[in-house]
Protein backbone atom coordinates (compact mmCIF):
# COMPACT_ATOMS: atom_id res chain seq x y z
CA UNK A 1 0.00 0.00 0.00
CA UNK A 2 1.53 3.31 -1.09
CA UNK A 3 1.09 6.72 0.48
CA UNK A 4 1.48 10.20 -1.03
CA UNK A 5 3.97 12.39 0.83
CA UNK A 6 5.96 15.47 -0.12
CA UNK A 7 9.67 15.60 -0.92
CA UNK A 8 11.77 18.77 -0.57
CA UNK A 9 14.85 19.38 -2.70
CA UNK A 10 16.94 21.39 -0.25
CA UNK A 11 19.30 22.55 -3.02
CA UNK A 12 16.41 24.29 -4.77
CA UNK A 13 14.76 25.60 -1.59
CA UNK A 14 15.71 29.23 -0.89
CA UNK A 15 13.81 29.46 2.41
CA UNK A 16 11.17 31.94 1.20
CA UNK A 17 8.55 30.29 3.41
CA UNK A 18 5.62 30.65 0.97
CA UNK A 19 4.79 26.96 1.37
CA UNK A 20 4.49 27.07 5.16
CA UNK A 21 0.99 28.62 5.58
CA UNK A 22 -0.44 26.19 3.03
CA UNK A 23 0.42 23.07 5.03
CA UNK A 24 -2.85 22.40 6.84
CA UNK A 25 -1.16 20.04 9.28
CA UNK A 26 1.76 22.30 10.22
CA UNK A 27 4.15 19.54 9.13
CA UNK A 28 6.31 22.07 7.21
CA UNK A 29 8.52 24.53 9.05
CA UNK A 30 11.46 26.75 8.18
CA UNK A 31 14.53 25.39 9.95
CA UNK A 32 18.04 26.74 9.37
CA UNK A 33 16.85 28.66 6.33
CA UNK A 34 15.23 25.67 4.59
CA UNK A 35 11.70 24.32 4.42
CA UNK A 36 11.70 21.01 6.26
CA UNK A 37 9.10 18.29 6.60
CA UNK A 38 9.38 17.90 10.34
CA UNK A 39 6.72 15.20 10.66
CA UNK A 40 5.98 12.38 8.24
CA UNK A 41 3.23 11.44 10.67
CA UNK A 42 1.32 14.69 10.10
CA UNK A 43 1.80 15.08 6.33
CA UNK A 44 -1.68 14.41 4.90
CA UNK A 45 -0.45 14.04 1.29
CA UNK A 46 -2.80 16.68 -0.12
CA UNK A 47 0.09 18.63 -1.64
CA UNK A 48 -1.43 22.06 -0.97
CA UNK A 49 2.10 23.39 -0.45
CA UNK A 50 3.38 22.38 -3.91
CA UNK A 51 1.78 25.18 -5.88
CA UNK A 52 3.20 27.79 -3.53
CA UNK A 53 6.89 27.02 -4.06
CA UNK A 54 8.31 29.52 -6.59
CA UNK A 55 11.50 27.46 -6.89
CA UNK A 56 9.76 24.15 -7.63
CA UNK A 57 11.56 22.57 -4.68
CA UNK A 58 8.54 20.60 -3.47
CA UNK A 59 7.24 17.54 -5.24
CA UNK A 60 4.94 14.65 -4.35
CA UNK A 61 6.26 11.14 -4.14
CA UNK A 62 4.77 7.78 -3.28
CA UNK A 63 6.18 5.75 -0.42
CA UNK A 64 5.20 2.37 0.87
CA UNK A 65 2.70 2.95 3.66
CA UNK A 66 4.56 1.23 6.48
CA UNK A 67 3.47 1.90 10.06
CA UNK A 68 4.89 5.12 11.47
CA UNK A 69 8.30 4.49 13.03
CA UNK A 70 9.52 7.30 15.30
CA UNK A 71 12.95 5.69 15.70
CA UNK A 72 13.50 5.85 11.95
CA UNK A 73 12.14 9.40 11.75
CA UNK A 74 14.18 10.82 14.65
CA UNK A 75 17.37 9.29 13.24
CA UNK A 76 16.69 11.09 9.95
CA UNK A 77 15.87 14.35 11.75
CA UNK A 78 19.07 14.11 13.79
CA UNK A 79 21.11 14.08 10.59
CA UNK A 80 19.65 17.51 9.75
CA UNK A 81 20.78 19.08 13.01
CA UNK A 82 19.63 20.22 16.42
CA UNK A 83 17.02 22.73 15.27
CA UNK A 84 15.22 20.19 13.11
CA UNK A 85 15.10 17.73 16.00
CA UNK A 86 13.67 20.42 18.29
CA UNK A 87 11.02 21.39 15.74
CA UNK A 88 10.08 17.75 15.20
CA UNK A 89 9.69 16.91 18.90
CA UNK A 90 7.80 20.12 19.63
CA UNK A 91 5.41 19.33 16.79
CA UNK A 92 4.74 15.84 18.11
CA UNK A 93 4.22 17.22 21.60
CA UNK A 94 1.84 19.92 20.36
CA UNK A 95 -0.21 17.18 18.71
CA UNK A 96 -0.34 15.14 21.94
CA UNK A 97 1.67 12.23 20.50
CA UNK A 98 3.22 11.47 23.89
CA UNK A 99 4.41 7.95 23.10
CA UNK A 100 6.29 9.13 20.01
CA UNK A 101 7.94 11.97 21.98
CA UNK A 102 9.12 9.46 24.56
CA UNK A 103 10.45 7.15 21.85
CA UNK A 104 12.29 10.01 20.14
CA UNK A 105 13.93 11.23 23.35
CA UNK A 106 14.95 7.68 24.24
CA UNK A 107 16.66 7.30 20.86
CA UNK A 108 18.53 10.58 21.32
CA UNK A 109 19.83 9.52 24.74
CA UNK A 110 20.94 6.14 23.41
CA UNK A 111 22.75 7.68 20.44
CA UNK A 112 24.04 10.87 22.05
CA UNK A 113 27.76 10.10 21.49
CA UNK A 114 27.24 10.18 17.72
CA UNK A 115 25.16 13.38 17.67
CA UNK A 116 26.44 16.85 16.80
CA UNK A 117 24.53 18.26 19.77
CA UNK A 118 23.70 17.16 23.29
CA UNK A 119 20.41 15.82 24.56
CA UNK A 120 20.51 18.51 27.24
CA UNK A 121 20.37 21.16 24.49
CA UNK A 122 17.21 19.54 23.19
CA UNK A 123 15.73 19.39 26.68
CA UNK A 124 16.57 23.04 27.31
CA UNK A 125 14.75 24.04 24.12
CA UNK A 126 11.74 21.98 25.15
CA UNK A 127 11.79 23.41 28.70
CA UNK A 128 11.00 27.13 28.31
CA UNK A 129 11.00 29.00 31.63
CA UNK A 130 7.69 28.49 33.34
CA UNK A 131 5.49 31.53 33.81
CA UNK A 132 2.74 31.82 36.37
CA UNK A 133 0.06 29.53 35.05
CA UNK A 134 -2.77 27.96 36.98
CA UNK A 135 -3.47 25.34 34.33
CA UNK A 136 -2.59 21.77 35.21
CA UNK A 137 0.63 20.89 33.32
CA UNK A 138 1.02 17.85 31.10
CA UNK A 139 4.37 16.18 31.55
CA UNK A 140 5.86 13.87 28.95
CA UNK A 141 9.04 11.89 29.54
CA UNK A 142 10.63 14.62 31.64
CA UNK A 143 9.86 17.40 29.16
CA UNK A 144 8.42 20.72 30.25
CA UNK A 145 4.62 20.71 30.21
CA UNK A 146 4.05 23.93 28.36
CA UNK A 147 3.99 23.48 24.57
CA UNK A 148 4.44 26.28 22.10
CA UNK A 149 1.95 26.60 19.27
CA UNK A 150 3.01 24.87 16.07
CA UNK A 151 1.23 27.33 13.81
CA UNK A 152 -1.65 25.05 12.78
CA UNK A 153 -4.46 25.62 15.32
CA UNK A 154 -7.21 24.68 12.88
CA UNK A 155 -5.75 21.27 12.10
CA UNK A 156 -3.86 20.55 15.29
CA UNK A 157 -4.43 17.00 16.49
CA UNK A 158 -5.76 17.07 20.00
CA UNK A 159 -7.61 14.80 22.37
CA UNK A 160 -10.67 16.33 23.97
CA UNK A 161 -11.83 15.50 27.48
CA UNK A 162 -15.61 15.61 27.76
CA UNK A 163 -17.56 16.45 30.87
CA UNK A 164 -19.66 13.90 32.70
CA UNK A 165 -22.53 12.65 30.51
CA UNK A 166 -26.08 13.69 31.38
CA UNK A 167 -29.45 12.28 30.51
CA UNK A 168 -30.81 13.32 27.11
CA UNK A 169 -34.17 14.42 28.57
CA UNK A 170 -32.69 16.51 31.38
CA UNK A 171 -32.54 20.28 31.43
CA UNK A 172 -28.74 20.19 31.36
CA UNK A 173 -26.70 20.40 28.22
CA UNK A 174 -25.50 17.08 26.86
CA UNK A 175 -21.79 16.43 27.09
CA UNK A 176 -19.42 16.84 24.17
CA UNK A 177 -18.19 13.36 23.25
CA UNK A 178 -15.64 14.44 20.64
CA UNK A 179 -12.31 12.78 21.46
CA UNK A 180 -9.96 14.21 18.84
CA UNK A 181 -9.26 16.88 16.22
CA UNK A 182 -9.22 17.15 13.21
CA UNK A 183 -12.21 15.13 12.03
CA UNK A 184 -12.51 15.86 8.28
CA UNK A 185 -11.30 12.86 6.29
CA UNK A 186 -8.74 14.77 4.20
CA UNK A 187 -7.14 16.16 7.36
CA UNK A 188 -7.08 13.15 9.67
CA UNK A 189 -3.97 11.02 9.87
CA UNK A 190 -4.60 7.28 10.25
CA UNK A 191 -1.34 6.92 12.20
CA UNK A 192 -2.52 9.24 15.00
CA UNK A 193 -2.56 7.54 18.38
CA UNK A 194 -6.29 8.04 19.01
CA UNK A 195 -7.13 5.72 16.09
CA UNK A 196 -5.09 2.81 17.48
CA UNK A 197 -7.52 0.00 18.32
CA UNK A 198 -10.42 2.49 18.33
CA UNK A 199 -14.07 2.06 17.50
CA UNK A 200 -14.40 4.29 14.44
CA UNK A 201 -17.43 6.39 13.48
CA UNK A 202 -17.39 7.36 9.80
CA UNK A 203 -20.20 9.88 9.48
CA UNK A 204 -21.64 11.72 6.50
CA UNK A 205 -21.32 15.48 6.99
CA UNK A 206 -25.08 16.05 7.26
CA UNK A 207 -25.79 13.27 9.74
CA UNK A 208 -24.81 15.21 12.86
CA UNK A 209 -27.23 18.01 11.96
CA UNK A 210 -30.21 15.70 11.55
CA UNK A 211 -29.55 13.46 14.56
CA UNK A 212 -30.64 15.20 17.76
CA UNK A 213 -28.52 13.06 20.08
CA UNK A 214 -25.54 12.56 17.77
CA UNK A 215 -22.96 12.84 20.57
CA UNK A 216 -24.65 10.58 23.12
CA UNK A 217 -26.04 7.97 20.72
CA UNK A 218 -23.29 7.64 18.13
CA UNK A 219 -20.09 9.49 19.04
CA UNK A 220 -19.58 8.42 22.66
CA UNK A 221 -16.47 6.26 23.00
CA UNK A 222 -15.55 6.49 19.32
CA UNK A 223 -12.99 8.27 17.14
CA UNK A 224 -14.68 10.34 14.45
CA UNK A 225 -14.14 10.94 10.73
CA UNK A 226 -16.58 12.99 8.64
CA UNK A 227 -16.87 13.13 4.85
CA UNK A 228 -19.28 13.89 2.03
CA UNK A 229 -19.20 11.23 -0.70
CA UNK A 230 -20.92 13.60 -3.14
CA UNK A 231 -18.93 16.82 -2.74
CA UNK A 232 -15.50 15.73 -1.50
CA UNK A 233 -12.75 15.43 -4.12
CA UNK A 234 -9.79 13.05 -4.31
CA UNK A 235 -11.64 10.25 -2.56
CA UNK A 236 -8.96 7.77 -3.57
CA UNK A 237 -7.09 9.21 -0.58
CA UNK A 238 -10.02 8.17 1.62
CA UNK A 239 -9.69 4.61 0.38
CA UNK A 240 -5.97 4.50 1.18
CA UNK A 241 -6.56 5.92 4.65
CA UNK A 242 -9.31 3.41 5.37
CA UNK A 243 -6.98 0.54 4.51
CA UNK A 244 -4.33 2.01 6.82
CA UNK A 245 -6.90 2.40 9.61
CA UNK A 246 -7.89 -1.25 9.24
CA UNK A 247 -4.45 -2.81 8.79
CA UNK A 248 -2.11 -0.48 10.67
CA UNK A 249 -4.21 1.36 13.26
CA UNK A 250 -6.14 -1.90 13.68
CA UNK A 251 -9.45 -0.21 14.41
CA UNK A 252 -11.80 -2.45 16.36
CA UNK A 253 -15.11 -1.66 14.62
CA UNK A 254 -16.43 0.78 12.01
CA UNK A 255 -19.87 2.35 12.17
CA UNK A 256 -20.90 4.14 8.98
CA UNK A 257 -23.55 6.79 9.63
CA UNK A 258 -25.20 8.04 6.44
CA UNK A 259 -28.31 9.86 5.28
CA UNK A 260 -31.10 8.25 3.27
CA UNK A 261 -30.15 10.21 0.13
CA UNK A 262 -28.56 8.01 -2.59
CA UNK A 263 -25.21 9.82 -2.73
CA UNK A 264 -24.50 8.93 0.91
CA UNK A 265 -24.18 5.25 0.00
CA UNK A 266 -20.76 6.17 -1.39
CA UNK A 267 -19.31 6.00 2.14
CA UNK A 268 -20.45 2.41 2.50
CA UNK A 269 -18.95 1.53 -0.87
CA UNK A 270 -15.61 3.05 0.21
CA UNK A 271 -15.57 0.94 3.36
CA UNK A 272 -16.50 -2.17 1.36
CA UNK A 273 -13.64 -1.50 -1.08
CA UNK A 274 -11.19 -0.91 1.76
CA UNK A 275 -12.14 -4.19 3.42
CA UNK A 276 -11.48 -6.03 0.17
CA UNK A 277 -8.03 -4.44 -0.08
CA UNK A 278 -7.11 -4.81 3.60
CA UNK A 279 -5.58 -7.89 5.19
CA UNK A 280 -7.78 -7.68 8.30
CA UNK A 281 -11.52 -8.10 8.67
CA UNK A 282 -13.36 -5.53 10.77
CA UNK A 283 -17.03 -5.58 11.84
CA UNK A 284 -19.00 -2.82 10.09
CA UNK A 285 -22.36 -1.42 11.18
CA UNK A 286 -24.35 0.61 8.64
CA UNK A 287 -26.82 3.14 10.06
CA UNK A 288 -29.13 5.08 7.73
CA UNK A 289 -30.77 8.28 9.02
CA UNK A 290 -33.84 9.90 7.48
CA UNK A 291 -33.93 13.61 6.74
CA UNK A 292 -36.26 14.02 9.75
CA UNK A 293 -33.70 12.42 12.02
CA UNK A 294 -35.28 8.99 12.42
CA UNK A 295 -33.24 5.79 12.10
CA UNK A 296 -34.41 4.06 8.93
CA UNK A 297 -32.15 1.03 9.23
CA UNK A 298 -29.24 -0.23 11.26
CA UNK A 299 -27.44 -3.51 10.68
CA UNK A 300 -24.06 -5.20 10.75
CA UNK A 301 -22.92 -5.75 7.16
Amino acid sequence: MERDIIHIDEELCDGCGECIPNCHEGALQLVDGKARLISDLMCDGLGACIGHCPQGAITMEKREAEPYNETAVISEMASKGKNTVIAHLKHLKDHNEKAFVQEGVAWLKENEPSLSFTVQEIMNALHPPEKDDQAEPIRVAGLAPKAEACGCPGSQNRQIKSSDPVEANSNQKQSNELRQWPVQFHLVNPAASYFQGADLLLAADCSAYTTANFHSEYLRGKSLIIACPKLDSAQENYLQKLVMLIDQARVNTIQVLVMEVPCCSGLLRLVDQALKMATRKVPVKATVIGVNGEVLSEEWV
